[in-house]
């Protein structure tokens, strides 16, 4: 097993091309979460309140609490993605974005925004959200807080080493998508049998 990439956000097109569907990464620098409420804000032409080009967005709602003046992450698990395909295509253009985390794979606007711009789509591992959460350094800010709650609300989060599967690439390759045609060969295969 070769060792993980790792990458410092924010991440540039180069950083991003080099690396492929299948390689393991970790991700070192400060990236943002967002879930339903915010995409569907900054899809509607909302302002963003942190500049996300070149960075990621993690499809994540962080079980955050209070640490002196400050917060502290204590589980932050993946959330599902593909409910944020109507949005995502539109996002990586206008914002820059290089990067999405999340768990379960995007559709096919997003796979060609991500070939055409240079982004990935990252998979977190599901139902680690405390061993992911102990690569959050940092809670450097949140936004939105009292408009979309807690688990909705912008949380800029300074990790390091974070890590992630790169599951769909900036050259236009989709692991969930070479699963899916296996899977309908080895259907077809056993149904045949």
């Amino acid at each position: 097993m070769t060792a993980p990439r790792r990458l410092t956000l924010p991440l540039d097109e180069a950083a991003v091309r080099a690396v492929s569907v299948g390689d393991l990464v970790t991700l070192t620098g400060v990236l943002c979460t967002g879930r339903d409420a915010v995409h569907h804000y900054l899809a509607a032409g909302g302002a963003c309140p942190v500049d996300l080009r070149g960075g990621v967005i993690y499809h994540c709602g962080p079980v955050v609490i209070r640490d002196g003046a400050g917060w502290r992450v204590t589980a932050a698990g993946p959330t599902t993605s593909i409910r944020e395909e109507p949005y995502m295509a539109a996002l990586i253009e206008r914002h820059g974005l290089r990067g999405i985390i999340g768990k379960g794979g995007m559709g096919e606007a997003t796979r060609l925004a991500c070939r055409r711009h240079g982004c990935l789509y990252l998979h977190a591992v599901g139902g680690a959200a405390q061993v992911l959460a102990d690569a959050i350094r940092e809670v450097r800010g949140v936004h939105f807080l009292e408009r979309f709650g807690a688990p909705e609300a912008i949380w800029e989060l300074r990790v390091e080493d974070f890590p992630a599967v790169v599951t769909m690439d900036a050259h236009g390759q989709s692991l969930h998508e070479q699963v899916r045609l296996r899977s309908q060969q080895a259907l077809a295969a056993l149904l045949k049998a």
